[in-house]
């Protein structure tokens, strides 16, 4: 098995510290914490951006970078900004086709992708009772794409069931006794309100490239043929963190019913995804997945796999332009696939099934007519289906390896000549002076996302060996110099090479360097790569319009200097060719500005301000080199 030695690292590395560990085939980790861990009114932090799936269950669940997890594994209080709360108020009823992602979908159109920053969802209103307990978790796991810090739902009768259903009654009672308190307070005041009446609300698909781009499922075959994207559909995809619950699966499965009756398969390939053991097993039990399959659907491992990118894809070559939906939450360029010219549009998995067997984006299943096999005319009526299964969840085989009750003789093994697993070094401290002329490695132009910046997929295999892994730094990030991906110019040679080369290259000459980032700078995944690699290669300062908060936390923990422009048209005042420095560190405290000298090959020179969000625990992270630096002086003085 390529990924042995992997397992056997997590494996045994849980083993000797006391973590359980879910072995190979048991989901993805957010349904396993829905099935397992979650309840309401608990306070949990997760190493992905879509921990905020939790907030099904009344949970608040908040994705973190990993740095940030070790600091609360170490007992140290976990810090955040206090956000605010953005209440979205549900009237009216979830109906026909429209689901609970076309909620969150419908958000996004409204907040985009930064609206929601350094803010809480919590949902409220009388619209609530009507989405199940699975479908509240699709809601708030696709908060991360508004850049929202959590999303929460009141506790309600829908949970209480879920609750029961997967074993854990007895919570569910303690969760009824204390209800008044996970509900929103009477009288409470939100920060911002949106208001969506469900029973207005029509099916929504987004994208292409982004997740926020909203249209309505009517509108989207005109808008395709207007913006020039591809109508025919290669691929649709269901399953994903998001929507792999055991009513997605059926409503789906419904849609296919209806197909298969008239003789039709689907017309665009066709993929499942099971987000968990529990679910693949239930569903292959009560024959949705055989349905599936029958109108030709090819089941997945239980995993991630396309929607960060582990997918083989065949049917198309890279650079070929193309058109997939999803049930996934992020469409971003190349995110599932590796090739920047596929549209990916991410809707609700009853919707992916209807617009594959159609094979076309023009097609309104509220609307319009297939032609069954028979020659004969019919309309797919809108898919219901059980959100909990008539007898109990099956758990199919047990993947869950609990930690010993010690595991101080455990050895944890890791090869010095592994292309997989690399131990970590320590970063170098700050050296106590101003970061003179530092050259810039790219200044990017438009979105940059931790998928830009630390890409997937293929890469994945790699990510528990850092110098392997530092080799797709910024590899997806547009060059604003030439407009292209991969593409900078070496300022001591003055010739264009890949981003990862010329990193290492200004590493080995001991020269300091800069990213110009825009809006944004670091939003999707919680991908602690993206913070680490920088570091790796000589990084130090990334300047940025603005921030996702995961990323710009990571980067302080890594011994990076997050900065943004106190004026974003300062961004216009930076050229690649440009050296920067960032003076007045010995000074360096929480809310007062950094100067920045730019100095052009002309020999002039502009001054700029930029702001940070440093507190002084976090300065003193950059001036041990890093958080894991800092932690262990700690220690080293209270010994």
């Amino acid at each position: 098995d390529i990924n042995q030695e992997v397992y056997n690292f997590l494996a045994t590395a849980g083993a000797k510290y006391g973590v359980g560990f879910w072995k190979p085939g048991s989901g993805i980790i957010h349904q396993i914490i829905l099935e397992n861990y979650a309840y309401p009114g608990v306070m949990l932090i997760g190493t992905d951006s879509h921990t905020p799936n939790g907030g099904g269950l009344g949970g608040i669940c908040i994705g973190v970078g990993g740095a940030d997890a070790v600091d609360v594994m170490a007992g140290i209080p976990w810090e955040l900004k206090c956000p605010k709360v953005i209440g979205v108020k549900l009237t009216g009823k979830l109906s026909g086709w429209s689901s609970p992602k076309d909620v969150i979908l419908k958000v996004a159109g409204i907040l985009t992708v930064k609206g929601g920053t350094g803010a809480i969802i919590e949902y409220h209103g009388p619209g609530v009772d009507s989405i199940s307990c699975t479908g509240m978790a699709t809601i708030c796991n696709m908060g991360a794409e508004i850049g929202a810090t959590t999303s929460i739902f009141p506790y309600n009768a829908r949970m209480k069931k879920y609750l029961g259903k997967t074993g854990r009654a007895d919570i569910a009672a303690l969760a009824d006794e204390f209800q008044q308190h996970l509900v929103p307070d009477s009288g409470c005041q939100y920060d911002q309100v949106i208001e969506i009446n469900l029973s207005e609300l029509k099916p929504h698909i987004n994208g292409p490239f982004t997740p926020d781009l909203a249209h309505p499922v009517s509108d989207i075959g005109a808008v395709a043929e207007k913006e020039g994207w591809p109508v025919d559909i290669r691929v649709g995809l269901i399953g994903s963190c998001t929507n792999s619950s055991y009513e997605d699966m059926g409503r789906s499965a419904a849609v296919a019913k209806q197909a298969l009756a008239h003789g039709l398969k689907c017309k665009s390939k066709f993929t499942i995804t099971p987000g968990s053991e529990q679910i693949r097993a239930t569903i292959e039990r009560d024959g949705y997945a055989q349905i599936l399959r029958d109108v030709g659907g090819l089941v997945l491992a239980n995993a991630c796999g396309p929607c960060i990118g582990q997918w083989d894809r065949k049917d198309i070559k890279k650079g070929e332009k193309n058109t997939i939906v999803t049930s996934y939450n992020r469409n971003f360029t190349g995110r599932n696939d590796a090739n920047p010219e596929t549209h990916a549009f991410v809707t609700s998995p009853e919707i992916v099934t209807a617009l594959s067997i159609a094979g076309s984006l023009k097609f309104n299943p509220e609307t319009d007519y297939l032609t069954g096999a028979d020659g004969k005319k019919f309309k797919l009526e809108a898919p219901d289906a059980d959100e909990l299964p008539k007898l109990e969840f099956d758990p199919g085989q047990d993947t869950y390896q609990y930690p010993p009750k010690d595991g101080s003789g455990q050895h944890v093994d890791v090869s010095p000549t592994s292309q997989r697993l690399q131990l970590l070094e320590p970063f170098d401290k700050w050296d106590g002076k101003d970061l003179e002329d530092m050259l810039i490695l790219i200044k990017v132009k438009g979105k940059c996302t931790t998928d830009h910046i630390s890409a997937a997929g293929p890469w994945l295999k790699f990510r528990g060996h850092l110098d392997n892994i530092s080799n797709n730094l910024l590899i997806g990030a547009i060059n604003i110099e030439n407009g292209k991906a991969n593409s900078v110019r070496n300022a001591l040679t003055q010739e264009f090479g890949p981003v990862p080369d010329t990193a290492r290259y200004y590493k080995k000459m001991g020269v300091k360097w800069a990213v110009i980032g825009d809006e944004n700078y670091g939003e999707g995944s919680s991908r602690e790569h993206a913070a680490l690699e920088p570091r790796h290669l000589g990084g130090r300062v990334i300047i940025t319009k603005s921030f996702a908060r995961i990323h710009e936390t990571n980067l302080k923990k890594q011994g990076l200097l997050p900065l943004t422009f106190a004026d974003p048209a300062d961004y216009n005042k930076i050229h690649p060719v440009d050296k920067l420095s960032i003076v007045g560190l010995a000074d360096f405290a929480p809310g007062k500005p950094l100067k920045c000298i730019i100095k052009h090959p002309n020999g002039s020179q502009e001054t700029i301000m930029l702001n940070h969000t440093f507190n002084e625990s976090q300065i003193e992270w950059f001036q041990a080199g890093s958080a894991l630096n800092r932690m262990k002086e700690l220690q080293q003085k209270s010994s």
